[in-house]
């Protein structure tokens, strides 16, 4: 797993967008079909049914009926066996307000600061080409 932002960085690595934990922001819930074309699926998987994912485009409409019936069901059936309270969660966001840490403001506004690095995709920066 990876924050890095740029494709470039990241390797193997799974992206988590964790920009797409903001107000105004939705989600692609299970098996919501993806604005893509071939009509991919967001389709849950075990860490274990991950790691056999050659092709993340092979979830599509299409192809996801067969995969359930193929592979026992739904990998998130027992999901709401397994409940978890919202408490601590909130504890925290109610411990941020204690301290003045209010919402922060959408889209944020954060200026450059010294020391920070380019806010360009590493090879599009042109300012550091070599040749």
């Amino acid at each position: 797993l990876t924050t890095a932002w740029w494709k470039e960085e990241r390797g193997d690595r799974i992206f988590v967008d964790v920009n797409q934990n903001a107000r105004d922001r939705t989600i692609a819930s299970a098996y919501s079909l993806r604005p893509k074309q071939g009509a991919p699926v967001s389709f849950p998987l075990t860490w274990d049914g991950l790691a056999a994912v050659d092709d993340p485009m092979a979830f599509t409409l299409r192809t996801v009926p067969d995969l359930l019936t193929s592979q026992g069901g739904d990998a998130w059936a027992d999901i709401d066996a397994q409940p978890h309270s919202l408490e601590p969660l909130l504890d925290l966001w109610r411990a941020d307000l204690e301290r003045g840490l209010g919402d922060m403001p959408y889209p944020p506004e954060y200026p450059k600061m010294p020391g920070e690095p380019k806010r360009v995709q590493p090879s599009k920066d042109t300012r550091n080409k070599q040749g």
